[in-house]
């Protein structure tokens, strides 16, 4: 069955993903390329989709975003975050 979402965004940790991985200084592609050592594969135009809050996230993909990004759950989800 395919999800469905009835709001503009698909997701509210894009904004906070974008943020906190320029900040750090990776790439899209190097961001997709860490995920996938821990066997998370989301691939660069994913990253994109998801930064743009127009791709849905899994639970296993946030975890996976919080250890490459080396951030406690909550800062994900944290509104208009200062990085």
């Amino acid at each position: 069955m395919a999800r469905i979402i009835d709001t503009e965004y698909k997701n509210i940790v894009g904004e906070n993903v974008r943020k906190i991985r320029t900040a750090k200084k990776l790439s899209q592609q190097a961001l997709s390329d860490k995920l996938e050592t821990l066997a998370i594969y989301i691939c660069r135009g994913s990253i994109s989709r998801i930064e743009d809050r127009t791709r849905t996230v899994t639970d296993i993909e946030v975890f996976g975003l919080t250890q490459i990004l080396n951030v406690p759950l909550e800062e994900l989800f944290r509104e208009n975050i200062l990085v």
